[in-house]
This record gives C-alpha cells, structure tokens and sequence, in this order.
C-alpha cells in the first residue's frame, strides 16, 4: 500500500476523508484506507464510502462511483463512530444477527422474519410454538454472551436470487422478502451496485476456524465481529403481526439495546427504569386519575373524578382562549353517512385507520369519525360567506376514533377514541400567513402555560408520495408556513414527505423531564379539501372564490397531551392543575373545627381542598398527602388555631411555619389565579 501523494501506477486509487487524502492498491479495504489516511479518531465501526454506508473489511473500490460535483477523482471514505445514530445503528443491527443465532441454537425449527435496528434498541421477529417467557430471554441472552466470546465474523457475501431461495428454502419469511423484492412490492437487502437488482446481499457469522454458524439475507453494513459489539441487554417480548397485518400469522418480537459502552448503556436503562416508573398507566392508576378496563378495550380509558378535574382544566383554558382569539365554537355528531368520508377522500387515504362501516338503515351505511374536519367543513357552508367573514374560525372538542393497530395502542398516548381540541380556519391567499403565524403563537402561548417551555423542535412536513392536488398548490402551501415560522423568528426543519395527504403541516414537540421528544401541536395548510367540498365566498368582486383551511390541534389530543403530563410532571401537578390542591391535616381531633375552618377559607377562594380526619398518625397523614403529590400540605393544631396561622409542608418548596391564613389563602388564590407552573420534576 502506498500513501503518496501521487498515484504509484495507473491501478492505484486515489482516496480522501476531509482534508487528508492518499494513495492506495486495488482491493483495499475501508478500514485500511481510514488508516492510510490517519482518519480514525474514534471507536469506528463502519465506513462511508462516496456516501454508501459500507463494511469496514470491504473493499472500497466496490464502492457507488464518486458525485462529480464532489471530488470525481477520488473515492471518498469517511469512518462512521459508535457514539452517533449511524454508529448506534450498526452496532444494534449487528447485534439482532447476533441474538437471532441464538434463538435458532435455543430453539431448533424456529423461522426467523425480521430484526431492524430502531431508535434506543432493536428487535427480532420470530415463528416458534409458544411465545418467549422472561425464563426464555435470560437463555438467550446468557447465549448470546456465549456467543459473542467466539469473536465471530460478520461476513458479507453477494448470491444470486434462485441461491438465495435454495438457501432459505425452509424459511418462508425470507422467502416472501425474496418475492416481493423481484416483484417491486418492497425494497430489501438488494445490492443494487452489485447485479442491479439481480443479487441479494447475505451476511454471514461466520467463527474463526471458518465455520458458517448463522446466515441472513441483509443489506448491511455490520460491525467486523461480534467482540466489537460492547454492551446489550435484552428488554422484552411481545406478539406483532407479520408486516404489521392482522391478517398475517401472529410472530414473536423480542426487543433489546445495545450501545457503544457500558457507562451509555446503563445511562439508557436507567432511562428506562425512570420511565417506567412514570408511566401513565401506573400513575393513573395510583393517583386515582385514569382507569383501562378490560372491558373497554385496548386504546381506550375512562378518566376518574381526579383526572377529570386536570382535563376540565385543560378544557377550560383552551375555551377562554379560543374564545379570546376569535374563534367560534361547534358541535358535531360522532358518526356521518359513508359518502361524507368518499367526499373527503379518508376511504381512500385513511381507510386502514377507520373503524368498519355501520349498516344502521338501508339507505346508507354509517362511519364513526377519525377527523372533525369535515364536519367543519359542513358547518362553513350551512350558508354563503362573504370575504367580509373571513377569516372564518370554527373550534371543537371533538372525540374522534381511529382503528390504531393493537402492536401500536399505548394506554393514552396512541389511543384509539381521543378528544382533539380541532379548529379549522377558513381564510383567504392574502390572510393564510397570518392564521398559520397565530395558530403557532397560540401553541407557544400553550407550551408556557402548561409548564414545557419553547418547543424543542419544528418541522414542516412537505408533500407525501400519496397525495391530493396541484404541485405548484403545494409549493404555495409550503411556502406559507415557512414564512409564518420565519415571520415568528422559529428555527425548523424539514420533513421530506411527511405531510397530510390533503396538505403540508407544520409539527411542534415539545422536550419533557426526562428528555423525550413528544410531538403535540400541528397546524396544517389545506387547499384539497375546499376544492372536493365546493368551498367558496363571494369576493368583493362578487364572484365565488375558494378559500385555504387551515387545521390546527394545539394539544393535539387531549388524552396524549395529559398523558405527557402525567409523565413528565410524574403526577406532581403545578397547583393550578391539581386535582386537590391542598389537604388539611389537622394534629389531633381537638383542632378538626380549625381544619374546617381552613377549609372553608380555601374553598371560598375556590381551591380544591380535603380535610383528612382519619384516625391515622400525623406522619402517616402527611406521608398519604406527599404520596398523593398534593401540592400544599397544610397541617394545623392548637398553635395554628390560636394564632389564627398554618404550618406549610409544600411538594415543592421549603416548609413554613406561623404563616397567618389569610395571607396563606391570597397566596394560593393568586397561584391558582395566575397558573404559575413549576418546571415539570426532572429524574
């Protein structure tokens, strides 16, 4: 190998990582010309080359040619480090090839399906007779140990289709990959470089002394060997249809983590332990707040009188702001008529996510609701507008019912029957910056007030590969979120394709205590459902002209958005949300007549207030207070009653003694008053 400057014969190749560049024999390998050219300074774990994710012991030379625009006469080859997404990405793939050896030595006959790296982890889907049991997973995981001690080879190896097919003749998940690759349906582990289409790409563990132990179709790249693989832990099992389906056969999911290091793997359980313990389901469930029977079913709940107090706060703020911020408010009915939902193209685009159809008469057949939009639609033309009208700005709490598949329904967070705080905005080319600028001022003004502070990000989600309407329609809708954002000096991104089909959108997340990303607020530009509506006003010119809809959901749903609450506040409401927001703990029976009379002196301020009378100890009175996040404990005795005073043990804050009540009671009221949000409790 050589690392001159100029090409030592016509067959060397010219290499280059950022600045530095060499010179180098046919056949070198990613890793070697990373080497060459001194530019590892990092625990590496794969390459680029000319942009191509690829194996580090790959020749370079395989690689897609150069972009002439970039450098056309050299291969570019960039290391790719265990502590970034790309890195962690490789790591986790390679070590789902890893456990799905395992499982096949643990479980003979077992057909494996697939197994991608996603965000924090990775799974595995696989056909055995009985599902995985927590005894199964220490098994395989206490193998995979096992295994990764053999410092096994991932060995990347190109076969022809119908070898491919002999290869995994008794595995019919590979198989049906391998079809629907040659039909078009999917796009798999197809070396395009390598046979246009006509060779699959199949990695192989192979040990030391050259013995094939495991194989897979793939399209990589891996780490080099199973030793490079630091740290993984297996989470859990679950069922998951076959590509998501619920038709297809039910499979085995195994899921797992695996990380650059110990030190960030342990970082991440402990996440997950914080997480847990956070939970909304557990939460709801010990604070009396939220309840998932059975009954109901999955995706849906039922909140408690505790819960339901947080929700009727939630309600009311955002009724006294729509109402300040001219909106009018409607109600629709549940279900429409079938045709309603072929008008607005959801039977064509959203089917999957509707519930079936209802023969209630014979005149027409009845869906339950996934969107409110049309119905504000119906509502805009119960009579003519004129352009004096508009904006035109219609508001809702409306409940509405989306089929969420069972593998994706997550207590209130992906829920199949949720409330949408829904408004939709009816204005003209000229107003449609300015609505879509204030319906994000309006989700700022929300994030401030509900405790979450500046958004953690913004993105504009451009035009989806399945959608209504004229290019240069979308291009002015897009472009009119763009300038509201910018209008309102917001850094954002862009989300290629991940627009509504009848529109752009803008989403807003928002960061909670323990560092998750939730996504809330969206607002979204729609010119397509005016247009298959009819929608019009009469212009200053007398004429019919179509206006823009705008759609907005701050919240986004009602149930999600508590939920993230109760998560990342761990149940511990700032005051003004609080189910009870103060509890009276009176020392003795003797002072229960001054607890009263506290009492009495919060409610008139309309605080929330209970009175424990019960016959347990002080400690155990103020222990069930503190466990039930109450956010002012106040405890009172002959002292207190005297002195016309309480004692203050806050959740959050410093205790406080002889504070005189009435100022006590102005304090809270002005609490309340002014919905003063504590930062939610961090870990």
């Amino acid at each position: 190998m050589s690392s001159s400057a100029t090409p030592a014969s016509s067959t060397d190749l010219t290499i280059r990582s950022g600045d530095a560049t060499a010179v180098v024999e046919p056949g070198t390998t990613a890793l070697q010309a990373l080497k060459a050219m001194e530019a590892i300074k990092g625990q590496v774990v794969a390459a680029t080359v000319n942009g191509a994710p690829w194996d580090l012991d790959r020749p370079v030379t395989d690689g897609p040619p150069p972009n002439p625009a970039d450098h056309p006469d050299a291969v570019v080859v960039e290391p790719t480090y265990g502590p970034t997404d790309e890195g962690r990405a490789i790591l986790r793939h390679s070590t789902a090839h890893i456990m799905a050896q395992a499982v096949t030595d643990l479980f003979p006959g077992a057909k494996w399906a697939i197994g991608p790296p996603i965000e924090n982890g990775f799974y595995y889907d696989f056909e055995v007779d009985e599902p995985f049991t927590a005894e199964d997973l220490e098994r395989i995981e206490a193998r995979m140990g096992e295994l990764m001690k053999e410092r096994q080879s991932f060995v990347r190896e190109e076969v022809a289709k119908e070898d491919a097919r002999d290869e995994f003749a008794d595995q019919p998940y590979k198989l049906e990959i391998i079809d629907a690759v040659d039909s078009g349906e999917i796009v798999s582990p197809v070396d395009a470089a390598a046979g246009g289409g006509a060779t699959f790409t199949v990695y192989r563990n192979v040990r030391p002394d050259g013995d094939v132990a495991w194989s897979d179709l793939c399209r990589g790249p891996h780490v080099p060997s199973s030793e490079r693989i630091p740290a993984f832990k297996l989470l859990r099992s679950a069922g998951a249809y076959w590509r998501g389906r619920e038709d297809r056969p039910m499979l085995q999911r195994i899921y797992g983590t695996a990380w650059e290091s110990r030190k960030a793997m342990q970082a991440h359980l402990d996440h997950l332990e914080e997480a847990a313990k956070r939970d909304h389901r557990k939460l709801g469930r010990e604070l009396e707040l939220t309840h998932f029977p059975e009954e109901l079913g999955p995706g849906l709940s039922i909140f408690l009188p505790r819960g339901a107090i947080v929700r009727r706060e939630m309600e009311d703020w955002i009724r006294q702001e729509v109402a300040a911020r001219g909106y009018d408010t409607v109600y629709s009915p549940h279900i429409a008529k079938e045709d309603l939902w072929r008008i607005s193209g959801h039977l064509e685009n959203y089917a999957d996510l509707m519930y079936p159809g209802m023969e209630i008469d014979e005149a027409a057949r009845y869906r339950l609701k996934p969107m409110n939009c049309p119905f504000h639609i119906l509502a805009y033309k119960s009579r003519t507008r004129s352009y004096r009208e508009l904006p035109v700005r219609l508001s809702e709490l409306g409940t509405v019912y989306r089929y969420e598949k069972s593998g994706v329904v997550n207590g209130q967070l992906r829920a199949r029957g949720f409330t949408q705080d829904d408004s939709h905005i009816f204005c003209t080319a000229d107003q449609l910056v300015d609505e879509v600028a204030g319906c994000t001022e309006f989700a700022l003004d929300l994030y401030r007030v509900f405790g979450f502070g500046a958004p953690s990000r913004i993105a504009i989600s451009t035009r989806p590969e399945k959608s209504f309407g004229e290019p240069q329609d979308w291009d002015a809708a897009q472009q009119a979120l763009i300038d509201a954002v910018e209008r309102l000096d917001l850094d954002y991104e862009l989300d290629e394709g991940e627009g509504a089909f009848y529109g752009p959108k803008i989403d807003i997340h928002l960061r909670d205590a323990i560092g998750r990303e939730w996504q809330t607020t969206t607002v979204q530009v729609d010119f397509n459902l005016p247009e298959r509506f009819d929608v019009n006003y009469v212009g200053e010119d007398g004429e019919q002209h179509r206006p823009y809809m705008v759609h907005r959901a701050l919240f986004g749903s009602i149930e999600r958005f508590f939920a993230v609450m109760v998560e990342s506040f761990n149940g511990a409401f700032p005051t003004w949300l609080a189910p009870v927001q103060a509890t009276i703990v009176p020392i003795a029976s003797d002072f229960d007549d001054y607890a009263d009379e506290v009492a009495a002196a919060l409610r008139a301020e309309a605080v929330r207030v209970e009175v424990d009378v019960s016959d347990d100890t002080l400690g155990n009175k103020i222990r069930k207070s503190t466990t039930a996040k109450v956010p002012h404990t106040v405890i009172v005795g002959g002292n207190e009653r005297d002195d016309r005073t309480v004692a203050l043990r806050p959740y959050h804050g410093d205790q406080r003694k002889d504070v005189p009540l009435a100022d006590f009671v102005t304090e809270v009221a002005a609490e309340i008053a002014d919905r003063v949000t504590h930062p939610p409790d961090a870990a």
